[in-house]
């Protein structure tokens, strides 16, 4: 449920929430994202999908950041059906990998040192050079979030402030990065054994999503079963499917019975499925890795469910 009301007689207005450590973060990822954002828009330029995804990134997190701040700022995040805290958190992480992907995709595929021609010339160059050190300090204020607010040891906290909470946010982001490289040519459609594959990347996302979604709308205190105890099992079982994964998609995409073992020197760079299905290969081996050290901390964690 929603946090707690401040009693009767207390002041409407939160202070803190602009001038504490997190609020101070807070205010700068404001000031980063709208500078950032309003470089590109007006001067710096994007196109592609590329340059889609950075603006779509930044605007998301300003957003939310701007919805954060004020229900902080107001108090007004007692009257929200959710538990802000796992909100709060999951937010942060979320953001920071957002930015941080827009941080590191801008500058390689927009930002040059030489001046492009005209009518572009050199104002545009430095806007964006300009947008992208803003984009790099947005990162940087949304990671000192989570880490002002990530759960100490023997600390009481909300679930998605814990690490195995925050781990939660990365494993569903690296899953969509493993769909779209999926989508994207990778011809997993050849075997039933490549389809397992795409099965077991589908459900464990899906299932990663419920968690998160339960905690935030502070609702894993009626499951029926203790969370925590849920949560392990589940990630336990999220392991052994990312284990099979991590076994047979190289074997069906890189064995020269199944697939090609190097890249084909005739694939297009930007439409090889070779690259695709190289780019699935890794991020699964890297979240096989996040879950289990998802599992080793969630045998320890202890939280409060609607904190």
């Amino acid at each position: 449920m929603g946090s707690t009301m401040e009693p009767p007689g207390g002041g409407y207005l939160h202070l803190g929430a602009v001038t504490s450590p997190v609020g101070t973060a807070r205010v700068l990822q404001l000031v980063f994202g709208c500078t950032t954002f309003s470089l590109v828009a007006h001067r710096g330029g994007f196109s592609g999908v590329q340059g889609t995804f950075c603006v779509a990134a930044w605007g998301f997190c300003f957003a939310l950041s701007v919805l954060v701040v004020a229900c902080e700022f107001t108090r007004l995040h007692g009257c929200l059906r959710l538990s802000w805290g796992n909100f709060t958190a999951a937010f942060a992480m979320l953001a920071t990998l957002l930015s941080a992907t827009a941080a590191v995709i801008y500058p390689l595929y927009f930002t040059r040192l030489e001046c492009p021609p005209e009518p572009e010339g050199c104002t545009a160059r430095n806007f964006r050079l300009a947008a992208s050190v803003f984009a790099g300090l947005l990162f940087l204020a949304y990671a000192t979030e989570v880490a002002l607010t990530r759960a100490r040891p023997g600390q009481v906290a909300s679930y998605m402030a814990t690490v195995s909470g925050l781990l939660k946010i990365v494993q569903a982001f690296v899953a969509c990065i493993i769909f779209g490289a999926l989508v994207h040519d990778s011809r997993y459609g050849r075997y039933v054994a490549t389809q397992w594959c795409v099965a077991v990347y589908s459900l464990c996302f899906l299932a990663t999503v419920v968690v998160v979604i339960l905690s935030v709308l502070g609702h894993t205190g009626g499951l029926g079963c203790p969370f925590d105890r849920m949560v392990v099992v589940y990630t336990f079982l999220a392991v052994l499917l990312y284990l099979s994964a991590a076994v047979i998609w190289p074997v069906f995409c890189f064995d020269p019975k199944y697939g090609e073992p190097g890249r084909p020197p005739d694939c297009l760079r930007g439409s090889c499925p070779w690259d695709s299905q190289l780019v699935v290969a890794t991020f699964t081996y890297v979240n096989l890795l996040l879950y289990v050290a998802d599992l080793a901390y969630s045998q320890r964690i202890r939280f409060v469910p609607t904190f």
